[in-house]
């Protein structure tokens, strides 16, 4: 008997949505780039000219061990969520709102716990000493950090990405700048304005988070939290957490050895470097919510083709767009840091190499939105050999530099360049484990980005032979344009063009009558 019509373009239109939802994303997360940028740029000057490379040195060591603990303390639930709601809520509704709750409740608990012990034990994270005693109460972030994490991601599960944009672009990166400006300017405040700024911006991002959140999921319903369940969702949550927080520990291990071995100038040129620099990276990890449910979609259904697909497509769109973000600060490495500052120059290679990192990483990253449900041991035991080897690279070249007698800008470049191998390790390994376990190739390199890369290049090299202002104002708009311009004609076919178009599914044709 032969199948009804109606079936038969089922399953391309299914790929289709994917596509779609996947490229809806991929441009609310552009937009949110762009945004961020523009929020970012304020407080990197505030925070650079006001309160100078020490001051901020010592902040961003204290941000490392927060940033880690908030993370632990969210329990992978950024990724971990979306497999949870597949599997034990199915169409009700009702389920799915209890099932956030029970992961925010188990959150609060471990961050409440973990704030605590650093309220009582607070010297790991002020290595370099603090800039003032109001400086302690950035524990009073970790709660916060970790539940808007679940919240951001039970809205993307409804793919819900404007909300991320909001919380992360535009309202946490306009707080902290426009509170270091005004903490700055008040009696009392100046010297823990960078830290009243940040435990600000945390929690205004939180209350943007909530709001959608509760008009999307409300409050739970015959809710009734069992022991034995939390243990469980802590224990299969393992894997995750030490995913993400090797993931994220990468990108602050290089500020916690500097703290341990440079001086805390050292540490502040980093910090400003990183900060232009982990603007790409914001880019790259905020795609993960919105393939996380397309991922878990594909797993429930055996569908290993498309999953690669989607690897390869969303590997594809952001290199292509971090490479063509790190040429436009790259290029003109030595002005973008002067903006900051005459001390900040020294920081220029640390940009290059951080810069350089993020690119690399960009398969790593997207590798393990997989690898996380298919291979959750095997990727963690990879991540914690990449951070050994980053932690190892990163003192040798620290050490290296100084006994070279070299200044800061070389100590903060040495851990820069033990980034950028690392990742560059990790991307390799665990590409090769996906393509093996998927059977299908999963890498997204065209060589379309050499020759955009070369073209943007020839054209930044001419402008920094002339005044620093015009190497900014038209400089940077000549490499971005060229590089895009040659990405688009060489690079990208009609599917990548899919992310810059509103309308990416073609209606289904009618079946004759």
């Amino acid at each position: 008997m032969s199948q009804p019509p109606a079936e038969t373009p089922a399953a391309p239109d299914k790929g289709g949505d994917d596509l779609a939802t996947l490229a809806k994303g991929g441009r609310t997360n552009t937009m949110g780039f762009v945004v961020r940028l523009i929020a970012r740029i304020p407080f990197l000057v505030i925070a650079t000219r006001l309160y100078g490379a020490e001051s901020l040195g010592r902040f961003a060591s204290a941000l490392v061990l927060i940033e880690i603990v908030a993370l632990i303390c969210s329990l992978g639930e950024k990724r971990g969520l979306a497999q949870r709601l597949s599997e034990g809520a199915g169409d009700d509704r009702s389920a799915e709102t209890n099932l956030v709750y029970d992961g925010i409740l188990l959150a609060l608990g471990y961050s409440a716990v973990a704030a605590l012990i650093l309220l009582i034990f607070p010297e790991p994270m002020f290595p370099n000493g603090m800039n003032s005693d109001w400086d302690i109460w950035l524990v009073a972030t970790i709660p916060a950090f970790a539940i808007t994490e679940i919240l951001l991601a039970a809205q993307a599960y409804r793919f819900d990405i404007a909300t991320t944009v909001r919380a992360r672009a535009v309202v946490e990166p306009w707080t902290i700048s426009i509170g270091a400006g005004v903490f700055f300017f008040l009696p009392g405040t100046r010297e823990s304005g960078l830290a009243l700024a940040f435990i600000a911006s945390i929690y205004a991002g939180l209350l943007t988070a909530l709001w959608p959140f509760l008009r999307t999921y409300g409050l739970p319903k015959d809710w009734q939290p069992q022991a034995r369940a939390m243990l469980a969702m802590s224990s299969r949550a393992f894997p995750l957490v030490g995913a993400d927080a090797i993931e994220r520990g990468t990108r602050l291990l290089d500020i916690f050895i500097l703290g341990l071995f440079a001086p805390p100038q050292a540490v502040g040129i980093y910090y400003a470097a990183q900060q232009i620099a982990s603007l790409p990276q914001k880019l790259k990890t905020s795609f993960e919510p919105i393939l996380s449910p397309v991922i878990t979609k594909n797993l429930r259904i055996g569908n290993m083709e498309a999953i690669a697909a989607q690897v390869r497509q969303v590997g594809f769109w952001i290199i292509a767009v971090q490479l063509g973000i790190a040429l436009v600060l790259g290029v003109p490495g030595e002005a973008v840091m002067g903006l900051w500052g005459p001390d900040y120059v020294a920081g220029t290679a640390a940009l290059a190499f951080l810069l350089a990192a993020e690119v690399v990483a960009s398969m790593a990253v997207v590798s393990e939105s997989v690898l996380v449900y298919i291979a959750r041991k095997r990727n963690l035991a990879i991540s914690v050999g990449i951070i050994a080897l980053q932690a190892g690279l990163t003192v040798a070249l620290i050490l290296a530099a100084r006994n070279a007698g070299l200044g800061a800008g070389y100590e903060a470049a040495g851990a820069a360049g033990a980034l950028m191998l690392a990742l560059a390790a990790s991307s390799l390994v665990k590409a090769l484990l996906l393509s093996r376990l998927l059977d299908a190739r999963v890498t997204s390199w065209r060589w379309a980005l050499v020759y955009a890369a070369a073209a943007a290049v020839v054209v930044g090299q001419l402008f920094t032979y002339l005044p620093e202002w015009v190497e900014l104002l038209v400089g940077i708009p000549a490499v971005l344009g060229t590089y895009a311009l040659v990405i688009w004609r060489r690079g990208f076919d009609e599917n990548d063009k899919v992310l810059f178009r509103k309308k990416v599914v073609p209606e289904p044709e009618r079946p004759p009558a």
